[in-house]
């Protein structure tokens, strides 16, 4: 995910193991009906460069583009990466944290729903 609005200088630093946490409250935040959907997907914590817009990334394949030869032999888990310095540069408080990691979380795994950037910028203004 990138950041549109402006980055600034890191004014609010949450410590790894608490912003692990945070990660983890937001993927229980996901509905449960949703969550059972998620199929093979690896969610990790990395620091990234706090100058970055990249908030966070998904790697994979798209559930909607999971053929039925998808799974057959060896197949890596998606990945989806969010991205602790460049949210804390965004951020002035916990709380804008807190939102940020779950605004963060919920966009990109609408990626592994098949959902691209356009149409979430769509659902963003709908």
């Amino acid at each position: 995910m990138w950041c549109r609005g402006p980055t600034i200088a890191a004014v609010i630093d949450v410590d790894e193991d608490t912003f692990d946490e945070l990660v983890g409250a937001a993927l229980d935040g996901i509905p449960e009906d949703l969550g059972r959907m998620i199929e093979n997907v690896a969610v990790t914590v990395e620091d990234g460069r706090a100058d970055s817009g990249l908030l966070g990334l998904y790697r994979g394949v798209p559930l909607t583009r999971r053929d039925a030869g998808y799974g057959l032999g060896l197949t890596m888990p998606d990945r989806i990466t969010i991205y602790r310095l460049p949210i804390c540069a965004r951020c002035s408080s916990r709380d804008q944290v807190v939102e940020q990691v779950r605004i963060t979380v919920v966009h990109e795994i609408a990626h592994h729903f098949g959902i691209d950037d356009h149409r979430l910028g769509e659902l963003r203004r709908a």
